[in-house]
This record gives structure tokens, sequence and C-alpha cells, in this order.
């Protein structure tokens, strides 16, 4: 096995993003605009990816986003993102977005999403890459969960 595909710890990774919304990110009811955070969602998504390849990646894929609760403006969006799946060329990245009042600390999840990405090589082919490693049973639990996604994508494309 070569170093580059020696499996690297799910931790390493981790990244969050936090942005403070702003009015030109809301629509006139004063709540952030969905497509705004499918972007946040997947910027987060993509450098999760890329620190754990070290490569470019694409989006090739995203699962359903369900908004459970509006984001205001005003509100800082956390979005926390990390892979939690590896094919040879193909990863997952679960990304959950929090939302929180600055002022009161008061905290929210509005939603949770799982996109799939592929690490490219300098040609802008599809690269191998390492895969992950859990560390911990709930990360275990969910590569295999991000497994059972990734066999129903898999089915559903056929």
């Amino acid at each position: 096995m070569t170093e580059s595909l020696i499996p690297k710890p799910i931790r390493t990774s981790r990244i969050s993003i936090a942005q403070m919304m702003q009015p030109e990110h809301a629509n006139n009811l004063g709540n952030v605009h969905g497509g705004w955070i499918m972007k946040l969602v997947d910027e987060a998504g993509a450098l999760a990816c890329m620190r754990h390849a070290q490569r470019r990646v694409v989006t090739v894929a995203i699962d359903s986003m369900n908004f459970r609760h509006p984001i205001k403006t005003s509100d800082l969006v956390i979005l926390n993102a990390e892979v939690s799946y590896t094919g040879s060329s193909s990863m997952e990245a679960e990304v959950q977005v929090i939302a929180e009042n600055p002022i009161t600390g008061q905290r929210w999840q509005t939603n949770t999403a799982y996109l799939v990405y592929v690490a490219l090589d300098d040609d802008g082919k599809p690269t191998s890459i390492p895969p992950i490693l859990a560390e911990t049973i709930d990360e275990e639990r969910k590569m295999v969960e991000a497994k059972e996604r990734q066999k129903r994508r898999l089915e559903q494309r056929k």
C-alpha cells in the first residue's frame, strides 16, 4: 500500500465554518435562502473531502436537504463537516448545519446533509484516495450508515 493510500482517521477531515447571516442572504421575511445554505454546505463538504484526499474534488451528488428550522438574518450559521465514507475515488461528507443566536447563545440544528464528491488528479480525472479509519464506536456506526446510503445511491442510478 502506498503511503498516500494508508487509512486516515475521520478526525483529520473535520472542518468547521461559521458565518453571520446578513440581509443579502435572506428573503423578504428575514429567513436565509435555502440556496445560500446549500452553497455553504457544499463548500464545507468539499473542504472536508479535500482535506482527506489532499486533492481537488467535485460534487457529484447531494442527498435531500430538509430544513427543520428557519435561519434568520443576524444568526450565526455553523457548519461542521467530516468524511463519512470513502470508495476508490469517491467520498461522502456529512455536514451538520447549526444556527446560533450570538447574543443569547441559543443553538439549534437546522439540518444534516450528505454529499458525494470525487477526487481529481492534476489532469482532472478521478484518482484514488485513502480509506477512512474509525476510531470510535460512533464513527464505526456512521461509516456503516454511510456505506448503506452509498449502496442506495448506486441502486437508484441503475
